[in-house]
């Protein structure tokens, strides 16, 4: 039997689809391209969904290594009472998308779980390639560590989350924590995250479909890392598929669809910490895409991924 959408996935999807039909993809190298094209999608599937009314928000900053103030917004459930919190960090490919535009996932997270969350405003490729992106996602969770008293939070159940490009600095913020030997992180939930710089070959099983594309991750990839990107030279705290040795990181969740690029790279990862004997949850859903959770968000395979990681949530 041959790979395909699941079938509410592809109602969902079909709207979607004829309009991108009609559009000529962005050219390889074309980050404004993918800007335009992806940052209103985004924004129309976070507000699709109404925003949760018992969580609210404030603004702080924190100061990264090379004095830059990052953006971050911390969202807390009305009545939360003290214990873990997360360090969210948005997707894009590392080149588009900004916290605003996941406003609606993150206050439904809050909501869903009581666990407040920190979302991190992180400079984007190619502005400012690695190692900046990371750093900022670093400055964000030590940021939150300093301030836990005060924002009620238990600094030994920090976590720290992400979906596509966000997972990979989640991930690539655990090897770095490692190696610095703090700040602590106790659980890393990683979303269809994006973790290997060499862009495989086309899989024609999902080639037709791919949401992210080769040739996205042929853009995106080369704006974060330069000429380096796919070379023999590229640490794992740039593209955690590197990783060779996962011992000491923290417990993983770690999900993606089966028709999602990055399939691949996430099952591989989860193996590899596995065998550092890091504990590790892994789900491979079949019929699902890329972002399949934001575009058929009332989908029975989004319902249970939500409330999978709704669970993982309040599991920290």
């Amino acid at each position: 039997m041959a790979l395909s959408l699941d079938p509410e996935i592809a109602e969902a999807l079909a709207p979607m689809a004829g309009a991108m039909a009609d559009a000529t993809p962005p050219a390889v190298g074309d980050v404004a391209a993918q800007r335009a094209l992806w940052e209103p999608i985004i924004g129309a599937a976070g507000t699709a969904q109404p925003i949760p009314a018992d969580v609210k928000t404030s603004e702080h900053h924190a100061t990264a290594d090379d004095g830059a103030q990052i953006a971050m917004r911390w969202y807390v459930k009305d009545g939360a009472a003290p214990g873990p919190a997360v360090v969210f960090f948005h997707g894009g490919g590392y080149i588009f998308g900004h916290i605003d535009l996941f406003d609606g996932p993150v206050a439904r997270y809050v909501s869903a779980s009581g666990v407040p969350m920190l979302s991190v405003d992180y400079r984007r490729a190619p502005e400012h390639p690695f190692p900046t992106p990371l750093e900022d996602a670093y400055a964000a969770l030590r940021w939150l560590h300093e301030h836990a008293t005060e924002l009620g939070v238990d600094s030994d159940r920090i976590g720290v989350m992400g979906d596509s490009a966000g997972g990979g600095l989640a991930a690539a913020v655990s090897i770095l924590a490692r190696q610095r030997g703090g700040p602590h992180i106790a659980r890393q939930i990683l979303i269809m995250p994006m973790l290997d710089d060499r862009v495989p070959t086309p899989d024609p099983h999902i080639a037709p479909y791919l949401l992210w594309s080769y040739d996205d991750s042929r853009t995106a990839w080369p704006a974060l890392l330069g000429e380096a990107a796919g070379g023999p030279d590229v640490p794992a705290t740039a593209a955690p598929a590197r990783l060779e040795d996962a011992t000491g990181l923290p417990p993983a969740y770690i999900e993606v669809g089966q028709l999602d690029l990055f399939r691949d790279e996430d099952t591989a990862y989860a193996t590899t910490l596995s065998r550092a004997g890091v504990p590790v949850e892994f789900h491979l859903h079949p019929g699902a895409p890329h972002e399949f959770d934001a575009i058929a968000f009332t989908s029975d395979v989004a319902r249970r991924a939500i409330a999978d990681r709704v669970r993982v949530l309040k599991s920290i």
